[in-house]
């Protein structure tokens, strides 16, 4: 199966219905809620889900969403490993730089983004959920 690193704004797109976005973010939430490809998660980015759902919507409902999040999507390590390579790679943004380090980390196949420009040091490749959408249905077959 493959694995794709899902980053934040892909997840609030669903989760906030943030049009005109929200739809193709779906398509890759529901390949990883079927089984079709496995979803991770950046550690730093589970607190930084909570803390927007949170300002949106209130502490009951963040926590009540996160533990829906966790029941689907894995959870990729931030340790000392990855902020070490994270500060060898040449991405402009650090989160960003992060995310790639701990998909890469975690043998991911590819990063969804909306952010594609911030991965551009990334040795995981990056798609924007539009252009992963239709590789869901025919560009992954079992490893």
């Amino acid at each position: 199966m493959k694995k794709i690193l899902a980053d934040v704004n892909v997840i609030l797109d669903v989760l906030l219905d943030r049009k005109p976005h929200a739809e193709a973010s779906a398509v890759v939430w529901a390949a990883v809620e079927s089984g079709m490809v496995e979803g991770l998660l950046s550690a730093h980015a589970v607190t930084t889900i909570h803390y927007l759902i949170r300002k949106e919507k209130g502490t009951a409902e963040a926590r009540k969403t996160l533990s829906a999040i966790l029941s689907l999507f894995a959870v990729a390590p931030v340790d000392n490993t990855v902020i070490q390579e994270a500060l060898r790679l040449p991405c402009s943004d650090f989160e960003d730089a992060v995310t790639a380090a701990a998909a890469r980390l975690a043998d991911c196949d590819s990063i969804v983004s909306r952010d594609i420009k911030g991965f551009r040091g990334s040795r995981v490749p990056c798609l924007t959920p539009e252009a992963m959408a239709p590789l869901l249905n025919t560009a992954f077959p079992p490893r």
